[in-house]
């Protein structure tokens, strides 16, 4: 999906909670070995092992605070797909991964999303152009 719409839509990892800690209920022993942050810096520390060591160090990664904020708001542990409309709303929310991922599900909901762009800026040009301008 990324090659097929990355010059139209920004793919962002969110590092949150660590789901295979090796300190943790299911630790995973084949990829980056971790432990559980207990500060952000560690945290950060992790989310750039993983970005390596998970192949997705040409993602913008960004990493939740250790208070889980962000976790917690999107319901999103261990993982979950979204798709950010260009009014800043949610267009998809995907259900938790990795069992429930649908690709295919986000790869419409990122057609229909730009479709909708695409629309907005042959019928109201103008408009659209501040729309895209106020939240790029």
């Amino acid at each position: 999906m990324r090659e097929k719409y990355g010059k139209e839509v920004e793919f962002v990892v969110v590092y949150i909670a660590e789901a295979h800690a090796i300190d943790s209920a299911w630790p995973m022993l084949n990829g980056p070995l971790l432990e559980e942050p207990e500060t952000l810096e560690e945290r950060i520390a992790n989310a750039g092992k993983c970005a390596v060591g998970l192949e997705l160090k040409d993602f913008l990664t960004v990493v939740d605070g250790i208070d889980d904020k962000v976790m917690r708001s999107y319901q999103s542990w261990p993982d979950r797909l979204y798709l950010v409309g260009i009014d800043g709303k949610i267009a998809y929310k995907g259900g938790k991964g990795p069992f429930d991922f649908k690709p295919e599900q986000l790869d419409a909901a990122i057609a229909k999303e730009l479709a909708a762009i695409e629309a907005a800026k042959q019928a109201d040009p103008e408009t659209a152009d501040r729309l895209i301008q106020l939240f790029s």
